[in-house]
């Protein structure tokens, strides 16, 4: 159960950081504004960002594996991406709400949930290779694989209910933010996510130097 907490205290904060709800949800009223469904757009968003998360966690190692990627090159690869985004997100938050900005709908269709409320919006390529960064660090079969997936899936489950919540109370969340607010917001999660990002690439060097540096 310990280890099961440890991965959900690591990976919650780096999925949220990477999410970030709260602009998405200033979007998401802007988008839905007018719809007499927005609380159901709200659950399906949630609902398959819970989807893709889970996805990613659970499968993108492997399938890296199957092409011989190694969990080292794997760690080190996404230490970067994460730490790179969380940098970008630090420095220019504005740069991010403006690329989803760009994403927005432009007609008045009701099938936008799936795309692009939820991809790219809430849960785009940043946030698939966060997920598959913290998926990359799980342990061998009968060595705690079991309960880092719990955990792992724990944290997936806990975004996807705050995004429901917030997206479902969007209109409250864009009063009392605002734009100011949502930047503030973004560059906090962001420096988390570059510490995270940096942890994961320390692991990887340790994977890759360790074996050398060794005494033989």
């Amino acid at each position: 159960m310990t280890e099961a907490i440890n991965v959900f205290l690591l990976a919650f904060p780096a999925l949220f950081s990477i999410v970030n709800p709260v602009s998405g949800a200033l979007i998401f009223a802007e988008v839905t504004a007018g719809r007499a469904n927005r609380a159901e757009l709200a659950r399906q968003v949630a609902l398959y960002s819970l989807l893709v998360m889970v996805g990613a966690l659970w499968a993108g190692s492997f399938v890296l594996a199957f092409f011989g990627i190694t969990l080292a090159a794997l760690r080190v690869a996404g230490g970067l991406v994460v730490a790179l985004t969380g940098w970008n997100l630090l420095n220019a938050p504005e740069r991010q709400e403006a690329r989803k900005q760009e994403q927005k709908p432009t007609g008045q269709g009701d099938d936008i949930a799936l795309f692009p409320l939820t991809i790219p919006i809430t849960t785009g390529p940043g946030t698939i290779s966060v997920a598959v960064a913290l998926g990359a660090g799980h342990p061998r079969l009968f060595q705690g694989l079991g309960w880092f997936f719990l955990g792992a899936t724990a944290a997936a489950a806990a975004l996807a209910a705050v995004v429901w919540i917030t997206y479902r109370s969007a209109d409250r969340v864009v009063r009392r933010l605002g734009p100011r607010g949502s930047r503030t917001i973004t560059r906090l999660a962001a420096f988390l996510l570059l510490c995270i990002g940096v942890q994961i690439l320390i692991t990887g060097v340790q994977d890759v130097l360790g074996p050398l540096l060794a005494p033989h």
